[in-house]
């Protein structure tokens, strides 16, 4: 760690370090906070944040500025996606394929309403219509990454200098929108249609009991289930062999001049093998772990930490430039996404207890990024009762064809800007 001029280097080793530090604070914070608890808000969105305040008072009272490594976060993402995939089978897969289909066309549908809504509200305060653009899709559902390489277009294109700032601030407070709203959305939903996890249906007398107890938060944790090192090293040695393969993938897809994430590919090897490959390796006598208490732990493990360093390492200040008309965008942007979650995304999927996951799920994306959807997802699930189908639906949406989508709609709306 250097510090020159006020601006603290942490490097991506000591960053890992304090993200399972911030992961453990979240717990306590979630154990001890009833009010976070009743309304689910995942682990890692508590330590986060709070971090994320202390660090942004340390840069107002003293002028520091605390610049986190994220190599080792980035890794983080693509195990977790890797897991999912190894997860996942065809059988799944099939039951999900009417749901997919609808929440693939609702996604789509809130995609262009964003992109609309953005633009319409930009020209109506007096700023560019790529502006709104950029409080659309670009840094909503695209994330930091989608703006960052979109930012210099608009810059030289399009008028707006500043539009790297803009983009990453309305990122920004869109994931935190997003941690923030999605469990709510489905305890909402739960307990309204008094939903329990084998489908619709009143709350049964123990599902009462699982709501108020103190434990509930880990009550389908894997780390209470017995485990030796061979089954860990079988797990980490089947992700590894994913990330290798979905490494090949990705290259092969670059060179058809597609740009993917590399945990989509991985995502997709780790389908692949994991219901393709027979349960044992004749020669070698190994397992292929597709659904063991290892992979749920790696990947509960992953996903908390790469959260905690994404909330912990944002930097509130910039959010000062989000006034007026940015805000109001952004404002706009969060209900619509509400009401496209609960009047549509909800019943017409069926409006059982999958579906109420989902639509946690669905707030986490459309807003922020598909590793907030896990998150909120995951808090649901560990206190209501487990979502298999949730799990291996959304993730295809919001990871897979949302890039692609994305892809072909932010150009086609920046051609009738001109």
């Amino acid at each position: 760690m250097e510090i020159v001029n006020g601006q603290v280097d942490v490097q991506s080793f000591l960053t890992v370090t304090l993200g399972i530090l911030v992961l453990f604070l979240g717990k306590a914070l979630n154990r001890h906070v009833r009010l976070l608890r009743e309304f689910t808000i995942p682990e890692p969105v508590s330590g986060g944040l709070l971090v994320a305040l202390v660090i942004a008072a340390l840069h107002l009272g003293f002028g520091l500025t605390i610049n986190f490594g994220m190599r080792a976060r980035d890794l983080l993402l693509v195990y977790f996606f890797t897991t999912v995939g190894i997860h996942a089978s065809f059988s799944d897969l099939r039951r999900g394929g009417r749901t997919l289909i609808v929440l693939l066309v609702l996604t789509i549908t809130l995609m262009l309403a964003q992109n609309l809504l953005g633009v319409t509200l930009a020209r109506w305060s007096g700023m560019p219509p790529a502006v709104g653009l950029l409080v659309g899709t670009v840094s909503l559902i695209g994330g930091h990454g989608t703006t960052i390489a979109w930012a210099p277009q608009f810059a030289a294109n399009y008028g707006v200098e500043n539009a790297k700032e803009i983009g990453i601030a309305a990122a920004t407070f869109g994931l935190i929108l997003a941690s923030a709203s999605g469990g709510p959305i489905a305890r909402y939903l739960i307990r309204r249609h008094r939903l329990v996890e084998s489908g619709s249906g009143p709350i049964t007398a123990n599902r009462r009991a699982l709501d108020s107890s103190e434990g509930a938060a880990s009550a389908d944790s894997p780390l209470g289930t017995r485990m030796g090192p061979e089954d860990v090293l079988s797990a980490v040695l089947a992700i590894n062999i994913c990330i290798i393969f979905g490494s090949i993938l990705q290259e092969l897809i670059n060179d058809f001049g597609l740009f993917l994430p590399l945990f989509v590919p991985c995502l997709i090897v780790g389908i692949l093998l994991s219901n393709l490959l027979p349960n044992r390796i004749w020669r070698f006598q190994l397992h292929w772990p597709s659904s063991s208490p290892a992979i749920d732990l790696i990947a509960e493990i992953s996903l908390g930490a790469f959260l905690a360093m994404s909330l912990m390492t944002i930097q509130f200040w910039t959010l000062v430039d989000l006034a007026g008309p940015l805000a109001l965008i952004l404002i706009a942007q969060l209900l619509l996404a509400l009401a496209i979650n609960i009047v549509l995304v909800f019943p017409l999927l069926g409006r059982s207890y999958d579906a109420a996951v989902i639509a946690a799920g669905f707030g986490g994306f459309t807003l922020g990024s598909t590793p907030t959807a896990m998150a909120n997802m995951t808090a649901v699930t560990q206190r209501f009762g487990p979502s298999p189908k949730a799990f291996i639906v959304l993730p295809l949406v919001s990871a897979f064809f949302i890039d692609l989508l994305n892809a072909v709609l932010i150009p086609f709306f920046l051609h009738h800007l001109r």
